[in-house]
């Protein structure tokens, strides 16, 4: 791993960060005064206390001790959030496909669907179109071996009941 150049040539800056920077360490320094200073950056003197603030917060911050090794980024822990959570759906559907194997094997029925039990209590389910019933219901009749067609005379086709003689005398 190459090493990092360190020293006064890698400072790096816009100009104005710059001139800012050399004027409060002369007034540090002793070589301007606040007021002098505060003219030649062309800011007020209250202006001029709070730039210097801010950059004497930055150097302290920036003499810290670092912790070692690699640090906690939010940018990390939303990655290690997310690899967690596609473990723990992985899991939930291999535990969901457990519990159906052994509901299975026991002979238990699988829990209502989440679209059945959303639907209202009472509501009726809707049907095809009634063209589609028609349809279907004549060609089960002409699928149908002959003695079980409509209108056919044979008696097992027949069903059981009064015949039009004895409900006309009833």
């Amino acid at each position: 791993m190459a090493k990092q150049k360190t020293g006064v040539t890698t400072l790096r800056g816009s100009k104005r960060a710059r001139q800012i920077t050399v004027v409060v360490l002369e007034t540090l320094a002793g070589e301007l005064g606040t007021s002098e200073a505060a003219d030649r950056l062309g800011v007020s003197l209250s202006r001029y206390y709070q730039l210097e603030t801010r950059a004497l917060k930055g150097l302290l911050e920036a003499v810290e001790p670092r912790a070692r090794g690699p640090q906690k980024t939010p940018e990390k822990e939303i990655q290690a959030l997310l690899a967690e959570n596609a473990q723990l759906q992985k899991e939930l559907r291999r535990h969901q496909a457990l519990l159906r194997a052994a509901q299975r094997s026991v002979g238990l029925a699988s829990p209502r669907s989440k679209k059945a039990s959303s639907q209202k209590r009472g509501a009726r389910k809707q049907r095809g179109s009634r063209g589609k019933t028609v349809r279907q219901t004549l060609l089960n009749e002409t699928d149908a071996p002959k003695e079980q067609r409509y209108g056919e005379t044979k008696q097992s086709a027949i069903p059981d009941g009064p015949n039009r003689s004895e409900r006309a005398g009833a």
